[in-house]
């Protein structure tokens, strides 16, 4: 009998076990935060308002407005992330994501302002070691990026504890859900000799390339949002890499 993977996280969603939920999404996102809390706490309010299930076959479809922590959260809990072509980006740079049935049917949950706002008031001391420590990048001592982790987690919890409402703009949607991904061939590079995607491939000399070995630009998702480039790689020569 076939049991899903995410079982365990079904369990969590019908019993209403934001914790665990929140746990578990610490495990791919590897600290707690509350933008983390966020997400999670609007994956599972889109989830359980529209009485969803995810098992990974685009059945269901979540469309993410950012690139931050939230993200995570909305992944982990609506099972739609980027490999199982499940997860939609827009680079919009909101809180905010969209879950939507194949009938059209969807609810987009977003951040109010004036909630984040108030959260940054009421924990002066995470915020200001947030601007030193990530926004600012400063050295600080172990003490300090221990006390910092520590602050995360507790808001992250705490969060939990305040109603989606008093948190999010809810509201429901009628989506434009995007065809199945289609399945694309792939052909060797004629020059690195690895597989590539047809669609991400071209030609020089009559021979397929990929984009690398072209050296052309091509789209690029990093902390910035979506730009086009490239990313500069090389082999490393011998007695670079310990």
């Amino acid at each position: 009998m076939w049991r899903s993977p995410r079982a365990e996280i079904e369990q969590l969603i019908k019993r209403g076990d934001l914790e665990g939920l929140l746990r578990r999404a610490g495990e791919i996102h590897g600290h707690y935060c509350t933008y983390l809390a966020y997400g999670v706490v609007a994956g599972y309010t889109a989830v359980r308002m529209l009485g969803v299930r995810s098992i990974g076959m685009e059945e269901v479809i979540a469309i993410v407005e950012t690139n931050n922590c939230f993200s995570d959260g909305v992944q982990v809990v609506t099972g739609c992330t980027f490999g199982n072509n499940a997860l939609i980006y827009l680079d919009l740079g909101k809180t905010a994501f969209t879950l939507a049935k194949r009938s059209g049917e969807g609810v987009r949950v977003a951040l109010k302002p004036d909630f984040e706002d108030s959260q940054h008031r009421e924990r002066s001391e995470l915020s200001d070691l947030w601007e030193r420590i990530v926004a600012r990048r400063e050295r600080v001592s172990e003490e300090e990026r221990t006390r910092f982790m520590k602050l995360m987690e507790e808001a992250a919890f705490d969060v939990l504890r305040r109603s989606a409402s008093e948190m999010f703009l809810i509201r429901r949607m009628r989506v434009k859900v995007p065809e199945y991904a289609p399945i694309y061939g792939s052909v060797v590079c004629s020059r690195c000799g690895e597989r590539v995607m047809e669609s991400r491939a071209g030609l020089r000399d009559g021979k397929p390339h990929c984009l690398s070995c072209l050296e052309a630009q091509y789209p690029i998702l990093d902390g910035r949002g979506i730009y086009m480039g490239r990313v500069e790689m090389r082999e490393a020569e011998r007695g670079e890499v310990q």
